[in-house]
């Protein structure tokens, strides 16, 4: 469970930059979190307690936004979404296909005060 070190390492340096600007309180912490960034969110939401546990997130809330896999299709130059496709194209049935989102986990935005 990868989750936990991530989750232990977004909270280090939020607290870190909260510090240098005088933050006491962060209400909110919204990650985007793609469906196949490997990243699993009930695990985030599991784990996200524990790290936060005496921390100046201890109150904060977390807000998880699932980004949908889709995919570019290189030889049709179609884009389609990811889920019930199998990563083959929908049009051609290529499986010469890049994904272009659902692979991000990034810290969105910080609600602080």
């Amino acid at each position: 469970m990868h989750e936990l070190g991530l989750l232990a390492e977004i909270v280090d340096k939020i607290e870190e930059v909260a510090k240098e600007n005088k933050v006491t309180e962060i209400e909110t912490l919204v990650l985007d979190v793609g469906e196949y960034s490997g990243v699993v969110p009930v695990y985030l939401e599991e784990c996200f307690p524990a790290v936060i546990e005496g921390t100046l997130l201890e109150k904060t809330k977390l807000q998880l936004n699932i980004i949908k896999g889709k995919a570019f299709c290189h030889d049709c130059k179609k884009t389609f979404m990811i889920a019930g496709n199998e990563q083959n194209c929908p049009y051609c049935n290529s499986q010469n296909c890049e994904v272009i989102e659902g692979g991000e986990f990034v810290i969105k935005e910080i609600v602080a005060r």
